[in-house]
């Protein structure tokens, strides 16, 4: 456990243990041989894996084009709603195999959302990779199709994401316990 801005934080995904999970996931995207794949990743939370999970996808030789898509179904709380668009996409996606890169899938409303907008715009296909999956938290049935770590049932800060704009710039993964 660390102290950070007054807070304790116990770690339960270590930074070696997400660099492990990143290679074994972008290895295991690479032997789809993905061809024309456009990697969009789910800001803000997932910046941080995105960007790793991109360069692990170079050492295993692919070359995906990057865009980025802002969603939002928590506003301000921590109950989803509807998703709404923050901040769209720049590129066309039609004809293009998409990954969908988001920090964790929880309840899928988020991620369904991405999912079938991308297919609504021409995607030939529509992938998702997530750092963390709370299952438990699935109220709209969704898997995604690569997963480094199930999560427990914790609120989960570090390695991009946050509770109230702090704490993204931990290297791993944990959870405030006082």
């Amino acid at each position: 456990m660390i102290r950070v801005r007054g807070k304790t934080i116990e770690t339960l995904f270590s930074e070696e243990d997400i660099a492990r999970e990143i290679e074994r996931m972008a290895a295991e995207i690479a032997a789809h041989k993905p061809e024309n794949l456009l990697v969009v990743a789910v800001l803000k939370g997932s910046f941080i894996f995105a960007a790793d999970l991109i360069r692990a996808l170079h050492r295993h030789h692919v070359a995906p084009e990057m865009e980025f898509i802002q969603l939002s179904s928590y506003g301000t709380g921590t109950v989803g709603g509807d998703v709404r668009i923050v901040r769209d996409l720049d590129g066309q996606i039609a004809g293009r195999k998409v990954l969908i890169v988001d920090d964790i899938l929880e309840s899928g409303r988020t991620l369904k959302f991405a999912r079938d907008l991308m297919l609504s715009r021409g995607a030939t296909g529509a992938e998702i990779a997530v750092l963390l999956d709370k299952r438990m938290r699935r109220v709209i049935e969704l898997e995604a199709d690569y997963v480094g770590f199930d999560c427990p049932d914790h609120f989960v800060v570090g390695y991009g994401m946050d509770v109230a704009h702090t704490f993204r710039e931990l290297p791993f993964v944990g959870r405030v316990v006082s």
